[in-house]
């Protein structure tokens, strides 16, 4: 690697490196906020939070990927055109396509990235999210017991607790009532309690302290009252219903595993549409990285004497849009509406065409600018703008343009 490709892959790592940070951050604090409000609706303990955090990571890499790669490519190169180092290199001699060997690299190693993210490794990190979403609705993960509220353990016992302390081992102003399973009934009081573990893991002890008992026997026309200080409860754990195995949804599924349920003739219709759009859509996705480069150099080289960063805004916009239509061909394809092969592959075709198009026009037309028309719209609207701002000083150029 010659000192031009390092000083390029210098240029492209820091936007891709801080890219994908803000990127995962932004989207993460999204998410965290939600998840925060939906534990504590549930009950369920904080540290799940960043279980389910961290099986979100590999979609969010999965979408922060390509943007990355595009805007790090993109102001690598629009810093060399505003400094003027491009016209250098390419007065000596180097062309686009000998520039762009480093952004390739860094396109291979990115694709094959995110292949094994979206293949392999989302599926499993997404089964395991959906798990976690099910144990707590469920429970599985040990419901905290809110205090000052009634809280049920299945539907024979109620339990009530007035105040919690030494993260929830010091237990006080406890109300229990129960039924068990002969059809008697107790309800008993305790100034203070704890929970106590036993040798059955189905079975936990509740032992409470100087309270009363009210025991309430079937056949019996007085219940039985009983003081003591200190009663052990026995409290049957809920049984909950395991998790369904994976591949529930299409995101849970390997690309080996669509691969094989897209080409089994055994499957229903319905089935094989759906396998082959996930299929082919993520395909499209990881293909489209090979075209960002081209891309990114298409719209990171302004016109001359021009600081725009309309390509930055437009690059942006145009891989946002491409994402959207490939998620609409997945919806269409899975429809059985479009050949999933038709409905993905199509988009993909045209937006190439639209990319190597651009490319061309920087690469091999003497002065060719793809976006140049737009450039020179705003350019115009960006004046119109300023002369409209009350005590603007005016540039000496507008001040010719306005004599005119």
């Amino acid at each position: 690697m010659t000192a031009l490709d390092r000083y390029l892959a210098r240029l492209i790592a820091v936007p891709l490196v801080s890219t994908l940070l803000i990127s995962a951050m932004l989207l993460v604090l999204d998410r965290m906020l939600r998840l925060f409000d939906f534990v504590a609706t549930e009950g369920g303990p904080v540290s799940v939070v960043w279980r389910m955090l961290a099986n979100l990571l590999p979609e969010y890499l999965g979408l922060g990927i390509p943007i990355g790669l595009l805007l790090g490519v993109l102001l690598a190169f629009r810093r060399l055109a505003t400094s003027s180092e491009l016209d250098v290199l390419r007065a000596v001699g180097m062309s686009y396509w000998r520039l762009l060997r480093v952004p390739f690299m860094y396109a291979f190693a990115l694709a094959a990235l995110n292949l094994a993210i979206v293949g392999f490794i989302q599926p499993y990190a997404r089964y395991n999210y959906e798990g976690l979403r099910f144990e707590l609705r469920t429970g599985a993960l040990g419901a905290s017991i809110k205090v000052g509220e009634f809280t049920s353990f299945g539907s024979r016992m109620t339990l009530r607790i007035e105040e919690s302390k030494n993260e929830g081992r010091d237990l006080s102003g406890i109300f229990v009532n129960a039924v068990t399973s002969d059809g008697s009934s107790y309800a008993a009081t305790g100034q203070s309690g704890t929970f106590l573990r036993t040798d059955d893991p189905n079975v936990i002890i509740f032992r409470l302290t100087n309270g009363t008992l009210i025991h309430n026997p079937p056949n019996a026309t007085v219940p039985r009252v009983l003081t003591f200080t200190s009663h052990d409860l026995p409290i049957d754990l809920p049984k909950f219903e395991s998790f369904r195995i994976r591949g529930g949804r299409n995101l849970e599924l390997t690309l080996p595993e669509l691969a094989k349920i897209g080409g089994n003739p055994k499957s229903s219709e319905q089935e094989r549409d759906t396998s082959r759009s996930a299929f082919h859509f993520r395909l499209a996705e990881v293909a489209t990285m090979f075209l960002l480069p081209l891309l990114a150099v298409a719209l990171g080289i302004p016109p001359k004497r021009s600081t725009s960063a309309l390509g930055v805004f437009l690059s942006i916009v145009m891989i946002v849009t491409y994402h959207k239509v490939n998620e609409y061909a997945e919806a269409i394809g899975s429809l059985g509406r479009i050949d999933p092969l038709i409905a993905l592959w199509v988009p993909f075709l045209i937006f190439a065409g639209l990319v190597l198009w651009m490319y061309h026009q920087v690469a091999h037309v003497p002065g060719g600018q793809p976006i140049g028309a737009l450039e020179r719209i705003f350019s115009k609207l960006g004046k119109k703008l300023a002369r409209l701002i009350p005590g603007r000083r005016r540039k000496p150029d507008e001040e010719e343009e306005a004599t005119a």
